[in-house]
C-alpha cells in the first residue's frame, strides 16, 4: 500500500507545482497573443495580412490548448498508475511466475508500454485527424498512420528491450562500479542511433532522394564546397504523404551526417531562400553543435548515473510506493519518476543553449550568403506555411522556444551586415 509521507509529499507537491507552471505559462502564451488584437508584426507585414493572422492565431490557440490539456492528462494517468496500487499488483503478478529478473523487466515494461499507448491514442487521432486536418496540414492516412504506430512500437520493443537487456545485466553483475559501465552502454547506444538514424531508422518511415532541381543541386553543390563538405549529404524527404508542414533539419555523426530538406520545403520556396537555409543547417555541421549537446548530455547522464545507484538500494524509495522492497527494475521507473518534475524546470537552460546555437548558426549563414534576405524571406514563408505563432509571450518564449521568436530572428538577420567571405 501507498505510504504518504515525506517523499511522496515532495514528489506530489513538484508534481503539481510543474503542473501549474504548464497551465499559467499556457494561459499567458494564449492570452498575450489575443491581446495582440490579430496586428501582424512589422517584419510579417509583406507576407501576412489580416486573415492569414486569424488563421495563425486560431491554429496557435487550439494547438495550444490541446496540447496542454493532453499532457495534464497523461500526467494525471500516470500518477494513477503510481499511486493505485497498481506497480505492486503488477511486480508480484510477474514474480510469482518464477521467470528470471531480467524477463520479469522487459515484461513489466512490456506491459506498461502497452498501457500508456493505449492511453495516448486517442490524443494523437484527435491531434492528427481533427486539429490537423482544421488547418489543412494532414495527408496522412488512417492505414498511414497505423502502419507508423506499429513500425515504431515495434522498434521500441526491439530497441529497448536490448538496451534494458544489457543494462540489466551490468547492474547485476557489473559489481559496485556497474553504473559506470551502464553509463559507457548507454552512451554507446546513444551515438549508434545517432549514426543509425539516418541511413537505417528513418527511411523505414520516409524516402529520401538526392535533391532533384538543377539550379538547386548547383547551389548546393557550391555552397558544400565552400564549407568543405560534401554535397552529397543533402537529401530531400517525402514529408507531404503525411503532413504539409516544411522544415529541414541535421542530422547523423561521421559518414552517417546529412541535411534534410522536407520535399513541402523545396516546393515553397525559391531556391535562394533553400540555399540560405542550407547554409544554416551547415552552421550547425561546422560548429559541431551535435557533438557539444552530445557531450553535455552525456556529463549530465555521467551524473544521473551514480545518483541512481545510491537510490537503487533505498527501500525507503519502493515502500512508498507499496512495494515491500528493492526491485530493480521497479526501481528504475520510480526514481526515474521522482526526477521528472524536477527535470521540467531545466527546460529554460536547455532552451537558452539551443536558441544561441541558432543564432550562431544565422551567423555562420551570413557569411556565406550575399545577404540577409533570402534566409529572412525564408524564415518568414516557414511562419506562414506553417501558421507558426508571430507573438509568443515572452516569458513562454524563454522557458520553452529552442529557436528564437522569428520576429525577433528576423530583426537580428535584417541588423546584422553580411560577412561573406571569412568561411
Amino acid at each position: 500500500m501507498v505510504q504518504f509521507n515525506l517523499l511522496l509529499s515532495a514528489y506530489l507537491a513538484f508534481f503539481l507545482l510543474r503542473s501549474l507552471t504548464q497551465v499559467i505559462l499556457n494561459r499567458l502564451n494564449v492570452s498575450f497573443l489575443r491581446q495582440q488584437g490579430g496586428k501582424v508584426p512589422d517584419v510579417f507585414q509583406d507576407v501576412i495580412d489580416q486573415e492569414k493572422r486569424k488563421k495563425i492565431s486560431a491554429y496557435t490557440i487550439d494547438s495550444a490548448n490541446f496540447g496542454i490539456f493532453s499532457t495534464l492528462a497523461s500526467q494525471v494517468f500516470f500518477l494513477l498508475l503510481l499511486l493505485s496500487g497498481f506497480l505492486p499488483w503488477l511486480v508480484q503478478a510477474i514474480q510469482f511466475q518464477g521467470w528470471g529478473e531480467i524477463v520479469q523487466a522487459l515484461i513489466f515494461f512490456a506491459v506498461l508500454s502497452v498501457i500508456t499507448n493505449l492511453f495516448q491514442i486517442p490524443f494523437d487521432l484527435y491531434d492528427t485527424f481533427v486539429i490537423e486536418n482544421r488547418y489543412g496540414f494532414n495527408t496522412k492516412t488512417l492505414n498511414l498512420w497505423v502502419m507508423d504506430l506499429l513500425k515504431s512500437l515495434a522498434l521500441s520493443a526491439i530497441l529497448g528491450g536490448l538496451l534494458l537487456w544489457f543494462f540489466l545485466s551490468l547492474a547485476i553483475h557489473g559489481g559496485n562500479l556497474w553504473w559506470l559501465w551502464a553509463w559507457v552502454l548507454v552512451g554507446a547506444f546513444e551515438l549508434l542511433m545517432i549514426w543509425l538514424y539516418p541511413v537505417i531508422l528513418a527511411p523505414l518511415f520516409n524516402k529520401f532522394i538526392p535533391v532533384e532541381n538543377q539550379e538547386l543541386t548547383r547551389r548546393i553543390e557550391a555552397l558544400m564546397q565552400k564549407a568543405g563538405l560534401r554535397s552529397k549529404g543533402v537529401f530531400q524527404m517525402d514529408a507531404s504523404k503525411r503532413s504539409r508542414h516544411t522544415n529541414a533539419y541535421f542530422t547523423g555523426l561521421g559518414k552517417s551526417k546529412r541535411i534534410v530538406l522536407f520535399d513541402t520545403l523545396v516546393a515553397s520556396h525559391t531556391p535562394e531562400e533553400i540555399e540560405a537555409v542550407l547554409a544554416h543547417e551547415i552552421g550547425h555541421w561546422k560548429k559541431r553543435h551535435v557533438l557539444k549537446q552530445l557531450v553535455l548530455v552525456e556529463t549530465l547522464s555521467l551524473v544521473g548515473f551514480y545518483l541512481l545507484s545510491l537510490l537503487l538500494p533505498w527501500p525507503f524509495v519502493y515502500q512508498t510506493f507499496g512495494l515491500p522492497g528493492p526491485v530493480l527494475y521497479a526501481g528504475l521507473l520510480l526514481i526515474g519518476a521522482l526526477f521528472s518534475p524536477l527535470g521540467f524546470f531545466a527546460h529554460p537552460l536547455e532552451a537558452a543553449l539551443s536558441r544561441r546555437m541558432e543564432r550562431q548558426a544565422d551567423d555562420y549563414a551570413l557569411e556565406s550568403i550575399p545577404s540577409a534576405k533570402p534566409l529572412a524571406n525564408a524564415f518568414k514563408r516557414l511562419a506562414v506555411d506553417n501558421l507558426s505563432n508571430l507573438t509568443p509571450h515572452p516569458v513562454y518564449a524563454w522557458f520553452y522556444y529552442s529557436h528564437p521568436p522569428l520576429a525577433e530572428r528576423i530583426l537580428r538577420l535584417q541588423n546584422t551586415p553580411p560577412k561573406r567571405g571569412k568561411l
